[in-house]
């Protein structure tokens, strides 16, 4: 492999160079350390490609006895598969105006970036493809799936630092994107902190054609209102401005009805379906998360 980044290929400049570096850095010792052989056991390949015949040993499948070679050698074959290895990941990425809150150790766009290479490079190292959407209340960027370390490191880059001409969000949109623009099936990992209702219908037909992941991206700030007397809070995305008394605990346990009211919401739909998410949190490590989801779907197989 290169080792080689060639900046002016990618026209970073400096401060965006430096933190592309350091996600690759960070993402491929944490593939190496904890996720390679997690990945590979996860997601196992489309199939199984006949390669060639061998003669019959005992304790072989006879269900892949190959009768008309046997026929012509006089003497039992049996058929020789070998795994489909090649899969197709696509990163869908939610670069909506929330997802630059944050009041941690980052903000959610920053970690969604940090997702992004842990799964990429995972995926590369297996020789996988990855491709990338980029939504807001529309699909901002795509890039089709394609292999190797240059093309991975522009979806790091085009996650970092995002060219959206919008602040909304609109998921089922990007979903019912994903449907009409990948016919092949995919492993299509969902990162964004699912503010957004009425995704139901999409998330489930696009279910249906690949296997979704929801990574959902949280700040703690936004489970619970801190007392912090009246506050001018502006929503990100439309820009309404509204005040608040947050000294108030009828003002405080509302904000946390509502919040709550959505995590609810967003499970039964994940459990409805049958989807496996992870929660990331902006406060901590956003491997051992993914790390303890590759081990728990390895476990069943």
């Amino acid at each position: 492999m290169d080792d080689t980044f060639d900046r002016s290929a990618l026209m970073l400049p400096d401060e965006i160079f430096k933190a592309v570096r350091r996600l690759e850095i960070v993402a491929r010792r944490a593939v190496d350390d904890h996720l390679a052989g997690q990945y590979h056991s996860v997601f196992k390949g489309r199939g199984m490609d006949f390669r060639d015949v061998r003669a019959y040993q005992p304790g072989d499948d006879m269900r892949v006895i190959d009768w008309n070679v046997s026929a012509r050698m006089n003497e039992l074959h049996v058929k020789q598969f070998v795994e489909e290895r090649e899969l197709t990941v696509f990163l869908l990425v939610d670069a909506s105006a929330s997802q630059l809150f944050g009041t941690r150790n980052r903000r959610k766009l920053e970690t969604a970036a940090q997702l992004a290479a842990l799964i990429a490079f995972s995926a590369t190292r297996n020789n996988d493809r990855v491709g990338l959407m980029v939504f807001t209340d529309g699909v901002e960027t795509c890039l089709p799936p394609r292999k190797g370390r240059k093309h991975v490191l522009r979806v790091i880059r085009e996650v970092l630092e995002p060219n959206v001409t919008s602040r909304g969000t609109d998921l089922p949109a990007a979903l019912e994107y994903l449907v009409r623009v990948s016919n092949k099936r995919s492993v299509a990992f969902v990162i964004s902190d699912f503010l957004d209702e009425g995704y139901e219908r999409a998330l489930k037909i696009a279910h249906r054609r690949h296997e979704i992941v929801p990574l959902v991206v949280q700040d703690p700030m936004e489970l619970r209102l801190p007392d912090m007397g009246i506050v001018n809070f502006r929503d990100p995305e439309t820009g309404q401005i509204v005040a608040a008394d947050t000294s108030s605990n009828a003002v405080r346990q509302c904000y946390a009805a509502h919040v709550d009211r959505l995590q609810r919401d967003r499970e039964r739909i994940f459990r409805k379906l049958e989807i496996d998410s992870v929660l990331i949190d902006t406060a901590n490590d956003h491997i051992d998360p993914v790390v303890r989801y590759f081990r728990r779907r390895a476990k069943r197989g």
